[in-house]
């Protein structure tokens, strides 16, 4: 692994934003592409990961990226065939796709961001600022850019390699439960084989058990990943891709009047909302129902329709328990009236233990539950790549897999995740996932649900949402 060279890349690579992702995608990619180090750049807002990039002699610049500036300062360093790796936070993904496409430049991004108060400007409904609108913002430059070079939105871990182990989850049940030896080749027979085997709900399963001293302090936001990026998500509305299966329609629950209409959202922060959910080795816990881009697209993937009726689609949603510090900061944050704290640390090299357990929980098939992910311990991390903890290293073996991938396709267009060959990525990524795993499960959302607390549930249906949602 260490010496595997996976493409020799001619041209240029800018990085736009060098946190914690950027900075832990960085030696994994100078580890696997064969290019000169000259020839790679970052340019970013804030004065971040300045000393990991001159361990590697990396060109850095300080110069924020705005409406205003973008195309003046990408024009000189980009040309047709580099790659733009866009890590940053407040930085349009859609204008700077738009111009990738114009230049002919391949582009990636872990999540699609608008411009900086986007997600906050009250001129803008809540529905088209949402991820779901910023997704369908970014597909409508599809008809623009029909031939356009490799585009790649939302592809770290989650969004990312989620919808690739849902690809091998599906796989694997369709192999247990119907003896399905073939391996589908197209949307249309990905979404009849999720249909055929009754999956009913989808869960990013997430549950990071990582600890660091010193403790969390009154006033501070902590996490295991990008501070300013989690308060974001966290903050906005819940959304979730909504199941044909569901009988009860979330109380504040809205729809929106354009796009796909796979998903619908909740007109409430995300990590004011509750859902229950299962790993391994946690077990059943409770997770944050945070916006994340794959609940849409991975129920979109999956949709079967005749004409315009609607025939299966499967719920999908993250169910997020970060590590217990960054849940007292979520408490605080949300006693702020979702006002971000003003000190702000990342975890990474202070951490001490712990594992973070990532993976595609597929419920409501004949065998109940089955996880499908990677558990990746601290140690582990540290052994496999630098400048990593568990968290941003899941995160960067993803990014890698869409690097590699676009270069190997560089004439894709734009795409989704589930657009790309799962099993080509997922060696790529498997190397620095620890252990990826299967399991199986009984467990259901009604466990364990019993008097003396009286709850509104539907038991003739485990997987319905009212269920799994902690009311």
């Amino acid at each position: 692994m260490a010496d595997q060279k996976y493409f020799k890349f001619q041209g240029k690579i800018v990085f736009i934003g060098f946190g914690s992702v950027a900075q832990g995608v960085l030696p994994l990619m100078l580890r696997h592409i064969d290019m000169p180090r000259e020839r790679i750049s970052i340019i970013t807002a804030h004065d971040r990961g300045r000393a990991e990039a001159a361990s590697f002699g990396i060109r850095y610049e300080i110069n924020p990226l705005t409406r205003e500036n973008y195309r003046a300062i990408l024009d000189p360093r980009l040309q047709r065939g580099d790659l733009l790796i866009n890590l940053s936070v407040d930085v349009a993904s859609s204008a700077l796709i738009e111009f990738c496409c114009e230049h002919g430049i391949l582009y990636t991004d872990s999540c699609i961001e608008p411009w900086a108060g986007g997600y906050t400007d009250q001129s803008v409904s809540a529905s088209r600022r949402s991820n779901y609108g910023q997704r369908e913002e970014v597909l409508k430059l599809r008809k623009k850019f029909p031939k356009g070079p490799t585009v790649i939105p939302t592809h770290g871990a989650n969004p990312g390699l989620i919808s690739h182990w849902v690809k091998q989850a599906l796989v694997n049940l369709g192999k247990d439960i119907l003896g399905h030896t073939t391996i589908p080749q197209s949307k249309v027979e990905w979404a009849q084989l999720a249909m055929e085997l009754g999956v009913k709900s989808i869960h990013c399963s997430e549950r990071d058990t990582q600890y660091a001293l010193p403790r969390k302090r009154p006033g501070e936001f902590v996490n295991t990943w990008s501070v300013d990026g989690f308060i974001g998500e966290g903050s906005q509305p819940c959304e979730l891709g909504w199941g044909s299966h569901e009988k009860y329609f979330p109380p504040e629950g809205m729809n929106h009047d354009f796009g796909c209409k796979a998903a619908i959202y909740l007109n409430r922060p995300g990590a004011s909302v509750k859902v229950r959910t299962w790993t391994p080795n946690a077990g059943a816990f409770h997770g944050f129902l945070i916006t994340h881009g794959e609940a849409i697209s991975i129920s979109d993937y999956l949709t079967v329709k005749k004409g315009d009726q609607v025939l299966y689609r499967p719920t999908c949603h993250y169910a997020y328990h970060p590590c217990d510090d960054t849940v007292l900061s979520v408490h605080e944050l949300a006693g702020r009236n979702w006002v971000g704290q003003e000190e702000r640390r990342l975890y990474r090299d202070e951490i001490t233990e712990g594992t973070d357990e990532l993976g595609a929980l597929l419920l409501g098939h004949k065998k109940g539950a089955y996880w499908y992910g990677s558990q990746l311990s601290i140690d582990e991390a540290r052994k496999l790549a630098p400048y990593n903890n568990a968290t941003s290293l899941q995160v960067a073996a993803g990014v890698l897999g869409g690097i590699v991938w676009a270069m190997e396709n560089p004439h894709a267009g734009i795409i989704d995740p589930e657009e790309m060959d799962y099993r080509r990525v997922l060696e790529i990524a498997k190397p620095y996932l620890g252990k990826v795993v299967g399991a199986y499960s009984d467990w259901t959302p009604l466990q364990g649900r019993n008097q003396p607390f009286a709850e509104d549930v539907d038991a003739s249906d485990p997987w319905q949402f009212k269920n799994i949602r902690v009311t």
